[in-house]
């Protein structure tokens, strides 16, 4: 979600800058700083932001510079006098020059102020002009970036499936051998001709089921399948929907983990755990 837009144009006696430059974020947190002569459409503003560029931190800077015979200040000239009057009397008992004082009054408070000038709607939909194409060059840098995480996230979506399938192989031979470890530690312990059959059976099979991680595998398979489908997807945004996605891909493989009792089937959970964080750790930059 980084970029950086600008654009500028000048139209009649006004030159209009925009800069935007936008950082990850999971909410639409907006710093701008804005001319007075557009106060009166900062909400205006506000909500084209928003709406073009969804969320992250956004700081937008925009600048009205006010050409040819256009004041975009005010000078008080009444206080001036004021000021004059009272420093001339000063001067006079003190016999000081005051041939220079004027850029001292210029200083003095609010004898200088902003302009107070509201732009006309015409000028606003230039302004806007100039918005859309600052916003429009950032957006074409998130494309941009967001071409690479893409490859990115589908590359560590398709390491964890390859993982599962890898389970899947080891799935049979692990169910044979946790079945014959209890039967030799039962043989060790109880010795055979103590052992009740059915009943060794029916708690046998229980067992079985309880680490079964065949129902795991296959809902992991779908998820995998639907973030694929997301990703693809022509919505706008989507980084909070694969977001939660990624968490159920994360207690799937979890509960496999929990389940698997095998040397070998440990091993490609803990890399499935290695892409899953990779993998959140980029979905932040996604909108």
């Amino acid at each position: 979600m980084t970029g950086f837009g600008r654009a500028e144009q000048t139209a009649g006696d006004k030159t209009f800058l925009v800069e935007i430059k936008a950082l990850n974020g999971k909410q639409f947190e907006l710093q701008m700083k804005l001319p007075p002569i557009l106060k009166s459409f900062e909400f205006d503003i506000r909500n084209i932001l928003q709406e073009q560029l969804v969320r992250g931190t956004i700081d937008c800077y925009i600048q009205v510079k006010q050409n040819g015979a256009t004041k975009p200040v005010i000078i008080n000239t009444d206080l001036i006098k004021a000021y004059y009057q009272q420093i001339d009397v000063l001067a006079k008992e003190l016999n000081i020059d005051t041939n220079a004082v004027l850029s001292s009054l210029l200083r003095l408070p609010e004898v200088v102020n902003p302009s107070t000038d509201v732009m006309n709607d015409k000028d606003f939909a230039v302004f806007t002009t100039v918005l859309n194409a600052a916003i429009a060059e950032l957006n074409a840098h998130r494309v941009e970036e967001g071409l690479s995480i893409e490859k990115d996230l589908k590359n560590r979506i398709e390491q964890i499936h390859l993982q599962e399938e890898a389970i899947l192989k080891f799935e049979p031979n692990r169910m044979v051998r946790i079945k014959d470890e209890i039967n030799k530690l039962l043989n060790e312990h109880v010795g055979q001709e103590n052992i009740d059959k059915n009943r060794m059976e029916q708690e046998l099979i229980y067992y079985m089921e309880k680490i079964d991680i065949h129902e795991e595998q296959i809902r992991l398979r779908q998820h995998c399948e639907y973030f694929n489908e997301i990703v693809n997807s022509a919505e706008v945004s989507k980084g909070k929907k694969l977001s939660f996605l990624l968490q159920e891909i994360g207690r799937e493989i979890n509960t496999t983990g929990s389940k698997a009792y095998d040397v070998d089937i440990q091993k490609c959970v803990v890399m499935m755990k290695d892409e899953l964080e990779k993998a959140k750790e980029q979905i932040l930059n996604v909108l």
